[in-house]
């Protein structure tokens, strides 16, 4: 089975869920906004970047999302195609001092859930608690497994039970 090089790049990185977000906007005010405003993504992130945009575009990623996992697919589908696993923080240090050539793909991981120092009770305890402010259990559930990194599933069970 032949799958595409865009494809190849981004299984280097996840074996799960990417969001295609193709090309940032040039500015760079817009491009930081667009970027937190998906800082939060838990998915892999697939970008489209030209070579005289992607020192700038890196080191913005680098300071909004943070360093993160990160593979460079340089000339997919061409005789030089090339992917590099990396993080952020090295591809922004390798190409201060090396110049860009060919068109990029950049596959960016998702936000990483956070380690929960909150027990299960305790977050059942919240959602019930957010219940109580009017929010629905539904939602109460998700933001609290957002939040915290303990199982949505499992917090709206014993929200339920309890």
């Amino acid at each position: 089975e032949r799958i595409s090089g865009q494809e190849r790049c981004s299984w280097s990185i996840c074996h799960h869920q990417e969001h295609q977000l193709g090309f940032l906007p040039a500015g760079k005010q817009e491009r930081r906004a667009a970027l937190a405003e998906i800082s939060g993504e838990p998915r892999t992130m697939v970008f489209h970047e030209a070579p005289h945009r992607l020192r700038q575009t890196l080191t913005d990623m680098l300071e909004v999302l943070g360093d993160r996992r990160a593979a460079l697919c340089r000339e997919l589908t061409k005789l030089h195609e090339e992917t590099v696993r990396t993080t952020l923080a090295e591809a922004a240090s390798y190409y201060r001092d090396n110049e860009p050539r060919g068109e990029y793909v950049l596959v960016v991981a998702g936000r990483e859930r956070p380690a929960s120092a909150m027990t299960l009770e305790e977050g059942i305890a919240l959602v019930q608690k957010l219940r109580d402010e009017g929010m629905k259990l539904k939602e109460a559930a998700r933001r609290v497994a957002d939040d915290t990194g303990l199982s949505r599933n499992a917090l709206y069970d014993g929200a339920l039970r309890g």
